[in-house]
C-alpha cells in the first residue's frame, strides 16, 4: 500500500484528480478505450468537478460507478444522480456511462435480471482506473462485513453482484472482488481522522473482516485530515 498524505482536502482533490487525468491520458495513447470506475457518496464530488473541467478524449472513456443503490437514476440516493451533477458535466459530458442498475420503472425489483447487467459491463472490463471511498466499518463498494452475500462477492468470477444493504436500506448492485483485483490503477480516497484508524486496522485483517483490505496491496490511498 502506498500512502499520501495531504495538507488538506483541496489539495489532496486537486493532486488526485491530475494523477487520474494524466492515467486516463496515459491509457488511451496505448489503447482505444479507457474505463474508469468510481465511488457514489459526497466525498469525491470535488474531485469530479475538477476531473470533468479535463481536456481528455472523454468520447473514448468509459465510466461506471463501483456500486449502485436499485433506485430510479433521479432519486435523491443514486449515485448515478450524484455523477451526472458532478462528473459527466463540462469536457467529460461526452464520456460512455455504463449504468448499474435496469433501465426503466423495475429499477428497484430485486429480480431485475443481473445477467443483463453483467453483459452490459462486462465489455468495457477490465478497469483501467478504480477510484474507491471506504467506511468506518472499512466496507468499500457495496461490499460489507457480515454481509450475507459477501463470501460470494469475495470468491465468484462475475463481475458484478446483487448485494443487500445494512440496516434495511436499499438493495445494491456492487462490483466484486474479482473486478477489482483487475484494475489496472486503484487509487482510494479517504478523508478524516475515523477511516485513517479504519485503514490501519484494515492493513492487518481478511476482506471476510475488512472488505477494503482486498485492494490494499495494489492501492495508493489518498488521505487528508
Amino acid at each position: 500500500m502506498n500512502l499520501i498524505e495531504y495538507s488538506d482536502r483541496e489539495m489532496l482533490m486537486m493532486r488526485l484528480a491530475d494523477a487520474m487525468a494524466s492515467e486516463l491520458s496515459t491509457n488511451l495513447i496505448a489503447n482505444d478505450t479507457a474505463t474508469l470506475a468510481v465511488p457514489g457518496g459526497s466525498t469525491p464530488g470535488p474531485l469530479f468537478d475538477m476531473l470533468s473541467d479535463t481536456s481528455l478524449h472523454w468520447s473514448r472513456v468509459n465510466v461506471l460507478l463501483t456500486d449502485e443503490r436499485r433506485v430510479p437514476a433521479d432519486h435523491l440516493r443514486s449515485n448515478e444522480r450524484l455523477l451526472r451533477n458532478h462528473l459527466l458535466v463540462g469536457k467529460a459530458a461526452g464520456a460512455n456511462f455504463v449504468r448499474l442498475v435496469p433501465d426503466g420503472p423495475d429499477a428497484g425489483e430485486p429480480g431485475a435480471d443481473l445477467a443483463e447487467l453483467i453483459a452490459r459491463v462486462t465489455p468495457v472490463l477490465p478497469i483501467s482506473i478504480l477510484l474507491l471511498g471506504m467506511g468506518d466499518d472499512m466496507h468499500t463498494a457495496s461490499l460489507f462485513p457480515g454481509s450475507p452475500q459477501l463470501e460470494e462477492a469475495l470468491s465468484t468470477d462475475a463481475p458484478l453482484m446483487a448485494v443487500d444493504a445494512p440496516e434495511g436500506l436499499e438493495p445494491r448492485i456492487t462490483l466484486t472482488a474479482s473486478a477489482m483485483r483487475e484494475a489496472m490503477s486503484t487509487h482510494i480516497l479517504i478523508t478524516g481522522a475515523g477511516k485513517r484508524a479504519a485503514l490501519e486496522k484494515a492493513v492487518s485483517l481478511a476482506p471476510s473482516e475488512a472488505p477494503i483490505s482486498l485492494v490494499l496491496g495494489n492501492a495508493t490511498v489518498h488521505w487528508a485530515a
